[in-house]
């Protein structure tokens, strides 16, 4: 190829990419490398000037002395598991149910989509006052313990009333993703395994599941990453109460550098936090993605 195509390639290909790469530059990636820059300083986020290079305090500080970091990275660790079993194998069933021939699925699918569409923040606080007031007045009309437990008001309660909240918003989503990679399963594989003698709850585990594999590869990352990054709830319900027994890692941070004004150390746990993030994914997206198979 000559020089004068060569030119002429690569400023076909900088008018096409330069936008989005000038963009995800200024949005994405200079944040990231002064974040990155601002963990090894003591500084409150206001004033540059004072922002102080400590190398690896900030580190040190939170590895050797930091127990409400830690706490928040279990209590992260432990949403994110049951989160991500529960809303996965809702949305799983869900999808077997709603990629059938039923006559009202369209509506369903549309019931149990919409709570995605609302926003984290407004939902946490509409299902606050279901938790509050809802509840209670069940609770008083019907007598029923579960009603009359102090949703918010405890670790144990606190932790199980954020799992509900995320799984309603969440498993509509994942059930879509189900019901794509579901309706694409080969029928005549299905067919073959009936005619074997297969149950259908065989068929599901033996043909459905392998050939959707893709799809759960997917669905479990999105879902990982999304319970591990929770705030909005987190803010709205609880705001990490009582006392911070239901803190979750990135309502630590957001306290750390927004509300004690320690924006060095907050972003250190900011850049652990990416760390541990990218690890989780990866590990989980590597384990799926070899269980894969082709139809």
């Amino acid at each position: 190829m000559s020089l004068r195509k060569k030119t002429g390639e690569w400023i076909r290909q900088s008018v096409f990419v330069g936008p989005g790469l000038i963009a995800f530059s200024i949005i994405v990636l200079v944040p990231f490398l002064l974040g990155f820059y601002y963990s090894f300083t003591e500084w409150n986020g206001l004033d540059l000037n004072k922002a102080k290079w400590i190398g690896m305090d900030n580190l040190n500080r939170i590895f050797a002395n930091d127990e409400k970091f830690w706490a928040s990275l279990a209590f992260t660790l432990k949403f994110t598991a049951v989160t991500v079993l529960i809303t996965n194998g809702l949305a799983f069933v869900l999808g077997l149910a709603l990629s059938r021939a039923l006559k009202t699925r369209n509506f369903l699918r549309t019931v149990f989509f919409l709570p995605n569409v609302i926003g984290g923040i407004l939902l946490g606080y509409i299902w606050q006052f279901i938790f509050t007031k809802g509840f209670k007045t069940i609770g008083e009309f019907t007598g029923w313990p579960l009603f009359e437990l102090p949703w918010l008001g405890t670790p144990g309660t606190g932790f199980w009333g954020l799992v509900i909240v995320f799984v309603w918003q969440s498993a509509g989503y994942m059930m879509v993703i189900y019901i794509a990679a579901i309706v694409g399963v080969p029928k005549d594989l299905s067919e073959a395994a009936v005619i074997d003698g297969a149950s259908y709850w065989q068929t599901v585990r033996k043909v459905t599941i392998p050939l959707i594999m893709p799809a759960v590869t997917v669905c479990l990352f999105l879902t990982t990453s999304n319970a591990f990054k929770m705030f909005d709830l987190n803010l709205s319900l609880t705001k990490g109460g009582p006392g911070t027994s239901t803190q979750s890692l990135a309502y630590n941070i957001y306290a750390e550098a927004l509300v004690n004004n320690r924006y060095g150390l907050g972003t250190a746990k900011a850049m652990i936090f990416f760390v541990l993030v990218s690890l989780i994914a990866i590990t989980q997206v590597w384990l799926t993605k070899r269980k894969e198979v082709e139809a």
